[in-house]
């Protein structure tokens, strides 16, 4: 396993006060929803406007609702995540995998085998989120888009440093740092799609590049003129 962060902050940004095993953590099912609804309605349109109807969907960190709008069809809807009981009740769900990506951020899925992806506001837990963007990249089809949703909620003590000591804004630089450092994403897009009252949401997506030529990202450091608060930092 590569050091955590994978290179891009040091290995301290992604220290959590909780260190014990995430599948313990999980192991009881929380079926309750972290976004209210008016930020839930909102991340329901941006699927709507970003994922493609009809194609076959990866629901990364899922659990037992994936926020796609009602009227939206998708072929299939896939989900990966840490409680099998959790994501047996969620409707939209076609089949499901217990899978922690933390202990193994390689995804079970073959090459090109999706037609875009979610993460809902669990971005924060990950640990090695470089090569997960890039797993992510694996799977997908060129073109097809991968969606990262945060709010400002979380479980505080599995989330990771970098993210509770940044700021709103800053999360959005970081998401969009994920994406950079991968490579191989292009038309990255962030944006505030918070309702008028109650919970915010955020939203950073990008396209799968094609391997065979078109738009692609280079791999590069994170911007530093946006680069998250470092208390973490060594000296």
């Amino acid at each position: 396993m590569h050091e955590r962060g994978d290179g891009l902050f040091p290995p301290a940004a992604y220290a959590r006060d909780d260190e014990s095993r995430d599948d313990h953590f999980y192991r009881v099912p929380r079926k309750v929803v972290h976004i209210d609804d008016g930020a839930i309605a909102a991340l329901g349109r941006l699927y709507a406007e970003v994922l493609p109807a009809g194609g076959r969907l990866l629901d990364l960190m899922s659990s037992w609702r994936s926020h796609l709008p009602a009227e939206f069809r998708a072929g299939e809807v896939v989900g990966l995540g840490m409680n099998a009981d959790e994501m047996a009740d969620n409707p939209r769900l076609s089949r499901f995998v217990v899978h922690d990506l933390n202990a193994q951020p390689r995804l079970p899925f073959a090459a090109e085998a999706f037609d875009g992806a979610m993460c809902a506001v669990s971005i924060q837990y990950v640990l090695y989120p470089v090569m997960l963007f890039r797993e992510v990249r694996r799977v997908l089809r060129p073109g097809a888009p991968f969606v990262v949703s945060f709010s400002n909620r979380c479980f505080p003590t599995k989330a990771v440093a970098v993210w509770l000591e940044s700021t709103d804004a800053q999360h959005l630089a970081l998401v969009r740092a994920y994406f950079e450092a991968a490579g191989a994403w292009w038309d990255v897009t962030e944006e505030s799609r918070s309702p008028a009252d109650g919970d915010p949401l955020y939203a950073v997506w990008a396209r799968a590049s094609s391997q065979h030529g078109g738009p692609e990202m280079a791999p590069k450091p994170p911007n530093v003129r946006h680069a998250p608060a470092e208390p973490w930092r060594a000296s």
